[in-house]
């Protein structure tokens, strides 16, 4: 049987009422959603996806989620591994959707990691705009970036910095900004049973501390007019109605906008302890209701009319002859050239979004599209710049199906023949992979090696 804390049962039936042995029921089937994300920005995705799994139910508050079996689908299959879809919790996939990104939008996702939510905001965005996405442990800005390489995001920006450095460096520059905060996780108690065990009363509110520090900071980044979207995978109202409560007290420019574009999910409370405000306008996930685990959604504006945009000049920083060895890369081996500012972070070329201005003191882990690496007279593709393009921009590729011998051999870091010459993409079943490269009839393997399947 699910045992829930003392003092959390308690409050989750006075939050409830009629409906808890509904909620305490669903937690002791222990059942859980493997959720998968098609990825826009791959044409033909869910088409190729669903051809393989057949028919699958749809995430009714996100137009490209589905529930998936793991069994059918895993991060080992090549679809994963060339970005044409994401695993991520069901109801994670709510938050973005209520922002309402447009292609040009300045977007900042200030806790960002594993990416789950930064992938879904990239792929709204295109090719237009561009993203900043920050995580402030290491580690998990490492994973940050490899999950937005995969998804094949050109224009977004990882950080590993605190808010308040950030908030220096972008004041009022953001149109939308993502908090998915770090939170009690209770709402992930069926998901993690482990994380029962480490719950208690005072955690809630210190952990409510923290994310009005993450709020105040994202707020001074947010332009007049912007939206900014404020989310947890926790039940706790102290962590939700009542950190939105506590914000509006010290932000009196910042409206709640009611959340109506998910109908489908429960309203928030109607108030909180001590206040007149009605947060019936935010929404809620409760998993007795919705096929998912816990969350709480708040869509915040910022009063006032948006300043006219700086123009932002170029920088030229980059050595013109590495630029030009590029270039050549470029003319010999694609088929389009790619535009925007060029940076160089050691011997790591970089493709900078337009408009991101200077990033001196800024811990970057990945600075727009990484290009490659240029040593020693020559440059050397990286695997973000293949998944980032379409089969149709290379000169050189070769095609196999997903479940071919030659696609296994290859995610096994194993050469195979080949009559072409030099840099090829390999692609299956017509979506960018990998590199290869091939001379006297052979293609030597490029696949990432921390990438490659094992036994």
């Amino acid at each position: 049987m699910f045992a829930f804390p003392m003092k959390f049962a308690e409050r989750m039936k006075n939050m409830l009422g009629s409906e808890y042995p509904a909620f305490e029921t669903e937690f002791e089937s222990y059942k859980t959603y493997t959720g998968i994300r098609i990825n826009p920005l791959k044409k033909g995705a869910r088409d190729a996806v669903l051809n393989i799994t057949g028919e699958l139910e749809k995430v009714l508050w996100c137009g490209d989620g589905f529930y998936a079996d793991k069994n059918v689908l895993s991060g080992e299959h090549p679809y994963h591994l060339a970005g044409l879809f994401y695993f991520q919790e069901p109801s994670a996939m709510s938050v973005v959707e209520v922002l309402n990104i447009q292609p040009n939008d300045k977007v900042l996702d200030l806790c960002a990691a594993p990416g789950g939510k930064s992938t879904q905001a990239g792929a709204k965005l295109g090719s237009g705009g561009f993203l900043v996405s920050n995580e402030i442990v290491s580690k998990r800005a490492l994973i940050l970036a490899e999950n937005m390489e995969r998804f094949g995001i050109a224009n977004a920006f990882v950080t590993n910095e605190t808010p308040e450095r950030l908030e220096k460096r972008f004041p009022l520059f953001f149109d939308k900004i993502i908090v998915d905060a770090p939170c009690s996780g209770e709402g992930m108690f069926r998901k993690e049973p482990q994380a029962v065990l480490h719950w208690s009363e005072e955690h809630t509110y210190s952990c409510a501390d923290r994310q009005i520090l993450i709020l105040n900071s994202a707020a001074r980044m947010l332009k007049a007019g912007g939206f900014l979207v404020y989310s947890t995978c926790t039940f706790a109202p102290c962590e939700n109605e009542g950190v939105i409560d506590r914000f509006l007290d010290s932000h009196d420019d910042f409206d709640i906008v009611p959340i109506r574009k998910l109908p489908m999910l429960a309203d928030g409370c109607g108030g909180w302890a001590g206040s007149t405000r009605d947060f019936s306008g935010t929404k809620r996930i409760f998993p007795h209701k919705c096929k998912g685990e816990g969350h709480f959604i708040a869509l915040l504006q910022k009063r006032g009319e948006a300043l006219a945009a700086k123009v932002h000049e170029p920088l030229s920083r980059c050595p013109s002859d590495v630029i030009s060895l590029y270039r050549e890369f470029e003319r010999t081996v694609l088929n389009i050239n790619l535009d925007g500012e060029f940076e160089l972070f050691g011997e790591n070329l970089y493709l900078k979004p337009f408009g991101l201005g200077d990033i001196d003191k800024i811990k970057i882990v990945r600075c727009g599209l990484h290009l490659g690496v240029c040593k020693k007279g020559r440059f050397e593709p990286s695997h973000a710049l293949c998944l980032a393009l379409k089969k149709a921009d290379f000169k050189r590729s070769v095609d196999f199906h997903c479940d071919s011998m030659e696609i296994e051999a290859y995610l096994r870091g194993q050469t195979l023949p080949s009559d072409l010459s030099g840099w090829i993409c390999v692609c299956t079943d017509g979506y960018p992979l990998g590199w290869g490269k091939a001379s006297g009839g052979v293609m030597k393997n490029h696949f990432p090696k921390y990438l490659r399947i094992k036994g």
